[in-house]
């Protein structure tokens, strides 16, 4: 097999042991190597160049921001992304039940199977699991801000900035557009277009999602005080979550439409993208290949469509 790994050196790929085992790979894997990204939009274009050379299987080493990079440049090809996780959320890695751990994410790989998953678009910009405008994304591009700055990442930092970003965030007036349904105005808190479970870091914001089924869901959680918020965050981790009066899941079988009187911050897959007044969304099911565990498709209740 034809394998090619692109790892982002500034994801955790310092910690003990990841570099080694992702540069000495697996036993099968006849014809590999390993690139390291220098740049943003770098792990497009070194998978579309393993694309070109023929790889089967291109592993995506880093953390969600990467994963969507590199899926980017797989979408339209025969060529499979594979996952090994070691960023700070890893949403898309956790909702597959891939291991944490670089040396059981590669073994896992060896015996994973072949999978189709939907890729939901935000303005012409591809996702995996989320992308969102909102609080999320206003918190997405403060944590963005605080790594380009040389602030330390990971999910602590994370969590200060939603602390700080909290007290300053300040919900707009929204209208929602579902093909097939009646508009919606609203001036959520959160506004998720899900693909996937959950954010990251075990946060489960659409409980139940299948990444094959042909449709995304939006999720609408209302804007209401501070301190309540902070309470329903808490089943965001400890689930029940669905369950919240304030909180709303829209189906999107094909398009939606998101308009507002001011730009909204937005985010794919947890980076941050253009603030943008109107936003496009549209899904395409299975349109990228995707190495799932073997224990992953074995669960009673999982990702995939049964």
């Amino acid at each position: 097999m034809k394998v090619r790994a692109i790892m982002n050196p500034r994801a955790g790929v310092r910690a003990r042991g990841v570099r080694e085992a992702v540069e000495g790979g697996r036993p099968g894997w006849r014809d590999y190597a390993v690139e390291l990204t220098r740049e943003p939009g770098h792990a497009t274009q070194l998978a579309r160049e393993a694309v070109a050379v023929g790889a089967e299987l291109v592993l995506a080493v880093g953390g969600d921001g990467t994963v969507n990079e590199v899926a980017q440049g797989l979408l339209g090809s025969a060529t499979a992304l594979g996952i090994v996780p070691v960023g700070s959320g890893n949403g898309l890695a956790r909702a597959l039940r891939v291991p944490l751990r670089a040396p059981r994410a590669l073994a896992a790989l060896e015996s994973a199977q072949r999978r189709a998953i939907d890729v939901g678009f935000l303005n012409g910009r591809p996702f995996l699991n989320v992308a969102g405008v909102g609080f999320d994304a206003a918190v997405g591009q403060a944590f963005h801000d605080h790594g380009r700055a040389g602030g330390r990442r990971g999910f602590l930092g994370y969590v200060r900035l939603c602390l700080r970003e909290l007290r300053r965030y300040r919900p707009i007036r929204l209208s929602i557009e579902v093909a097939g349904g009646e508009p919606v105005q609203a001036a959520p808190f959160v506004l998720t277009f899900a693909n996937g479970p959950q954010y990251g870091a075990g946060a489960v914001i659409n409980p139940g999602a299948r990444l094959d089924d042909g449709r995304l869901e939006l999720v609408l959680f209302e804007d209401r005080p501070r301190l309540g918020a902070l309470a329903d965050a808490s089943r965001l981790f400890l689930g029940g979550l669905e369950h919240s009066p304030h909180y709303r899941r829209l189906l999107v079988s094909s398009a939606a439409t998101v308009t507002a009187d001011e730009p909204m911050f937005v985010h794919v897959d947890g980076d941050p993208g253009p603030p943008a007044r109107r936003i496009e969304l549209r899904l395409q099911p299975r349109a990228l290949a995707l190495l799932v565990p073997e224990a992953t498709l074995q669960a009673a209740e999982g990702p995939f469509v049964a």
